[in-house]
């Protein structure tokens, strides 16, 4: 393997903390001869160039059998599990903190995406998370990331979807196991967001699950509230400080573009774009985790 090629694969002890969570890759038929460890590298290599799957180098593998690897594991959810095993690892190691940052971000879509037919999985989308915004066809990915940078949430939309609507089912999305039983986190102590998450329906949620919100109110919003008098009511607290912390998410969604697959959407369906989210992560994670152990 060339030195261009290997320079980014997991290392020894990535990989190790990584292996306790994959399942052995049975298949009907032909049995596989390469290892996980090189089929796992192929994933990630070719999420990390957004290469098209035939130009697989050959180091990792038949690039259908490692196409075929990163399909079964989204269908069986492994690389979500995976996700989900991480933070709770995470959580036990304390690296988490509960002042939560949301936000989206817009993938170009690219030709190779069109095309999906009508008839795909259970989970995908009517309109496979495409839709066409100012620049085109797109899709949005909506994060939910702590102020340390490590995503909690996440999920994907057409690109001309409003950041507001989306916010409860990002929040909801939200769940932190913990290692040897007991409850699982769903909610965090802050969210910080942007002014485009300020309405009414979002501060009465967040009200009510006791969650301390830090989001700026718009200048329309501060109009009609001042405009109302004494009806309008008080103007929602607002901690400019403590919003400095939301560059966290913007580095985490600058940090998951650097993967070519992420930001540009290469993949038809919707449910093979989240999972190509997922590996990314999972390998930054891994990344973070070796630089700290």
């Amino acid at each position: 393997m060339s030195s261009v090629t290997a320079r980014r694969d997991l290392t020894d002890n990535q990989w190790e903390r990584l292996r306790r969570w994959l399942p052995e890759p049975a298949r009907l038929g032909r049995p596989i001869t390469r290892s996980r460890r090189a089929l796992v590298n192929g994933i990630a290599w070719r999420i990390r160039t957004g290469s098209p799957w035939r130009d697989l180098p050959p180091a990792y593998g038949p690039w259908a059998t490692v196409y075929w690897l990163f399909c079964a594991w989204q269908r069986s959810g492994v690389w979500a599990l995976i996700w989900r095993s991480l933070q709770a690892l995470a959580r036990a190691q304390q690296r988490l903190t509960w002042q939560v940052g949301i936000d989206s971000t817009t993938a170009r879509a690219h030709l190779a995406a069109a095309g999906a037919g009508r008839r795909t999985l259970a989970d995908e989308p009517l309109d496979h998370a495409l839709g066409r915004s100012r620049g085109g066809w797109s899709t949005k990915l909506h994060l939910a990331v702590d102020t340390s940078g490590h995503p909690l949430a996440a999920l994907v939309t057409a690109g001309q979807a409003n950041d507001s609507p989306h916010m409860i089912p990002l929040l909801e999305a939200v769940t932190v196991a913990r290692i040897g039983g007991g409850r699982a986190r769903q909610h965090p102590d802050r969210v910080l967001a942007d002014r485009a998450y300020s309405c009414r329906s979002n501060r009465d949620w967040l009200r009510r699950k006791q969650i301390k919100a830090t989001i700026p109110e718009p200048a329309d919003q501060t109009a009609n509230r001042r405009r109302r008098g004494a009806r309008g009511g008080r103007p929602p607290a607002f901690d400019a400080d403590r919003y400095k912390d939301r560059s966290g998410i913007e580095r985490t969604i600058a940090r998951l573009k650097q993967h070519r697959a992420i930001a540009t959407r290469y993949d038809k369906l919707a449910v093979r774009y989240l999972a190509t989210v997922h590996v990314a992560i999972i390998v930054n994670w891994l990344r973070d985790f070796s630089n700290t152990a």
